[in-house]
């Protein structure tokens, strides 16, 4: 295990981590200024919710109360930096379980043997129907994969099923996702320079053997 490398990689991964959450919270009208948060008005109709202009999901606006009461109790720093922190653990968990085929399914969840989108990606639709990841519906996928440009979407229902799936064997690490921290999941996972193609490009898979990886990150 190349120690070195990872002491390099962790500090920039933690700042990455907090800013992708960041602007996640953002996007969803939410922002401190002078300590004190600031909070985008919502407004919801029918199954949509509007947020300083953009349109989301209605369910996302009782997740978004639960994140403004959190960041209320702890703040939004504070907040911001605890759900980076969950993402990174359960991404460096997944990238050990699937470099060691620890995944049921048999697919990697955050690469790809062949280079190019994680493996999950492509067999989504078999994942679905085969009912390996919970809360995955076929119909859904069909319906993202059919549109053409929603991969991004498709992939953070994926992630977040994956986790689901995880819930049983590791709850105390993979607790159930139907929260803030689902909400707060950062955007743009598939481009070349996210947090997870981070992740799988900085550290070799060979510094992967052992699980004490996942304790020096």
């Amino acid at each position: 295990m190349n120690k070195s490398k990872l002491k390099s990689y962790a500090p920039q991964a933690r700042k990455d981590f907090i800013a992708a959450v960041s602007a996640r919270a953002h996007q969803l009208g939410l922002d401190e200024e002078y300590g004190q948060l600031k909070v985008a008005p919502a407004q919801t109709q029918g199954d949509v919710t509007v947020i300083a202009g953009q349109a989301w999901q209605a369910k996302v606006d009782a997740q978004r109360q639960q994140l403004i009461a959190r960041m209320q109790r702890e703040g939004f720093t504070q907040t911001v930096e605890a759900v980076a922190y969950t993402w990174f653990n359960r991404f460096a968990a997944l990238r050990y379980m699937e470099l060691h085929d620890y995944l049921g399914h048999g697919h990697r969840a955050l690469s790809s043997r062949e280079g190019g989108l994680p493996e999950i990606l492509a067999h989504a639709s078999e994942l679905a129907q085969a009912g390996e990841l919970p809360g995955l519906k076929a119909s859904q996928v069909n319906e993202l994969k059919l549109a053409g440009n929603r991969d991004g979407e498709l992939y953070r229902l994926l992630l977040i099923a994956q986790c689901n799936a995880l819930h049983q064997a590791m709850p105390f690490l993979f607790e159930h996702i139907d929260d803030e921290t689902e909400l707060l999941l950062p955007d743009n996972l598939l481009l070349s320079d996210s947090v997870i193609a981070k992740l799988v490009a900085e550290i070799p898979e060979e510094d992967w053997a052992e699980v004490e990886i996942i304790g020096w990150l």
